[in-house]
């Protein structure tokens, strides 16, 4: 099912030979560039790159490779870059298919990823996993998988629709440009001792791929722990001082810069402070909007804030090149141009803008003059992929109203309080007027209700709670795009409304939602496991452009809600999330009430 045909070095090492020597020609020479060489770290100019079935043949002076049927690009007064590689990153998170973000990845310069697929895995399991990764393999963009490693993120604190186990993983990492396990979120399972966890880490050390980390704490002993046990890299730093204690233990550094996340300008500090060694650090995504796509781009976009941090902006390439190619030990094929390794090649006018003029991979031109001149195959999902939505009841208002344990008119409650632009969220507490037995809402103290509603096996298990942080003043908004186990979220001031959003995303067969007063202001539906639109990229966009000026009617100023949104029920990150087993205390894994008496 590959469309695009890659060559093995073995299969045509000697033919780039001979077009080495001058005894045979180029399919393409690209001519008088300026060279980002990320092994020496120079800058070389009038330097030509010689391309033959895909692969590099020639660095330097090319002419003696050129024949009649040579296509010869002119680089003069451009850069001419590897294609830029994100070592983690979750495709579902853009609300695109593989193709889709393909399409959209490609113009900013990425020509290959590194995708973690634990989202659909927590709905359809191995299968999601493998429907993804298929979708992935017949694109010019490179798809390489980390195959997800907590799935339910935790055993005992929610409820996912799939679960994978160590025999999985190790199916799993056999398949083709599986390069490693996903995320090894559940860190306390790791340390002490959790027999799933380290057969899964035990399996992917034995196949010789690597173990890919998630490590939020502060505890110095648990991450030593966590090392030791065969995590490699992690990407959960949010601080300059956890970046260079993680660096100096050997841990790959990668510093994440996402839609909602902005940790670049904080860690990045161990580059341009602290002086560090940079040949383990690398920059990522993690999780990126079909806006910040358009709007701002992928990793180019990551490249961009380092530079602007600081950065040069040849070591900031590096970090989206050659570290992130022999993390994956892939860099016998990738992340480099020189002889030997797959032309994946990016044409630059500015390296402080990093915007590709061309983009170039396996030798062909993808994107060229701001078109994409290449053709994208169409991948269908299985029906049953497209439905995914399994809640037992039609909701009403009554299902979000929060009924308080004792007879007072105030009642404490733990609250959500959500942080802008950050993975994280704060315990607090307020105190809420009761009436007729029910927690109410407080608008004047930025409280309101929440809920996460079991959606894959039709339990009917509501769970209900407080947030904080959105300054919502209307309304309800809903999602089922829900970290990690995706179940259906809904927060908002009017039960009414909480419950219209609800239903109309089970109708819908999943996506999020805004409505307001009986009336539903904007939606992205997300047929594909409640996670990916089946939609294009330009109209993914401007339905998320809808929702976001929705959100920002019903009250809410907050950078890209929907994704912070998104997080609230993820109780893998501090401090406190929702599940649809109740409030999670997640500095302590374990359950708490919502209540405080």
């Amino acid at each position: 099912m590959t469309q695009y045909k890659r060559n093995k070095l073995v299969e045509v090492s000697g033919k780039l030979a001979k077009v080495a020597m001058g005894s045979a020609f180029a399919d393409v020479v690209i001519k008088n560039g300026t060279l980002v060489n990320v092994y020496s770290g120079e800058l070389i100019a009038q330097m030509d790159v010689a391309v033959v079935e895909g692969r590099v043949a020639f660095v330097g002076q090319a002419d003696h490779t050129i024949g009649d049927q040579t296509v010869v690009i002119d680089a003069a007064g451009k850069y001419i870059a590897p294609g830029f590689l994100d070592g983690h990153m979750h495709v579902e998170s853009t609300m695109l298919n593989v193709t889709e973000f393909a399409k959209a990845a490609l113009p900013k310069g990425t020509t290959g990823i590194f995708m973690d697929p634990h989202e659909i895995a927590n709905v359809f399991g191995s299968e999601g996993v493998r429907l993804m990764h298929e979708e992935g393999q017949q694109l010019p963009l490179k798809v390489f998988t980390t195959f997800p490693s907590c799935v339910p993120a935790t055993t005992d604190l929610e409820d996912a629709g799939a679960s994978l186990e160590v025999k999985d993983i190790e199916e799993g990492l056999q398949w083709d440009n599986v390069v490693g396990l996903g995320e090894v979120m559940n860190f306390p399972g790791v340390v002490y001792g959790d027999p799933k966890m380290c057969g899964e880490i035990e399996a992917t050390i034995n196949s010789g791929k690597a173990v890919t980390g998630h490590f939020p704490s502060e505890d110095d002993r648990m991450l030593q722990a966590y090392i030791a046990s065969g995590v490699t890299s992690d990407h959960e730093t949010v601080t300059r001082e956890q970046g260079l204690h993680k660096v100096r233990m050997g841990m790959h550094l990668m510093i994440r810069e996402g839609s909602a996340w902005h940790d670049v300008k904080e860690v990045i500090k161990v580059v341009t402070e602290d002086k560090v060694n940079t040949s383990n650090i690398s920059l990522v995504t993690d999780d990126v909007s079909p806006q910040t796509l358009v709007e701002k781009g992928h990793l180019n976009h990551v490249v961009r804030r380092a530079i602007e941090e600081g950065v040069d902006p040849v070591t900031a390439i590096q970090m989206v090149t050659i570290n992130v190619a022999r993390y994956f030990n892939l860099d016998k094929d990738l992340g480099s141009i020189t002889p030997g390794k797959c032309a994946d090649i990016l044409l630059l006018d500015d390296l402080q803008k990093v915007e590709p003029v061309t983009v170039i991979t396996d030798g062909k031109v993808i994107f060229d003059q701001g078109k994409l001149v290449a053709e994208f195959p169409t991948y269908v999902y299985p029906a049953h992929i497209r439905s995914s939505m399994n809640v037992k009841e039609e909701l009403t208002a009554e299902d979000f109203q929060l009924k308080s344990r004792g007879k007072e008119e105030r009642t404490s409650v733990n609250v959500i309080q959500v942080i802008e632009n950050s993975a994280r969220t704060a315990k607090m507490t307020a105190t809420l007027s009761v009436e007729q037995g029910i927690i109410q809402p407080d608008i004047q103290q930025d409280v309101v209700r929440l809920a996460c509603i079991e959606r894959h096996r039709g339990t009917g298990e509501i769970s209900l709670g407080f947030s904080s942080g959105f300054q919502l003043k209307s309304g309800a908004v809903a999602s089922t795009v829900a970290h990690d186990s995706h179940n259906l979220i809904v927060m908002g001031i009017d039960e009414k409304d909480m419950a219209l959003a609800a239903n109309e995303l089970v109708k819908l067969g999943g996506g999020t939602i805004v409505v307001e007063n009986g009336r539903v202001l904007a939606q992205v539906p997300l047929t594909i496991a409640g996670l990916m639109s089946d939609k294009s990229l330009l109209e993914v966009v401007e339905e998320v452009a809808q929702l976001e000026g929705a959100w920002k009617q019903i009250g809410c100023p907050l950078n890209a809600p929907f994704m912070t949104f998104s997080l609230i029920a993820l109780p893998v990150i501090p401090e406190i999330r929702i599940s649809n087993r109740g409030i999670v205390d997640v500095t302590q894994f374990k359950l708490i009430d919502v209540e405080l008496v």
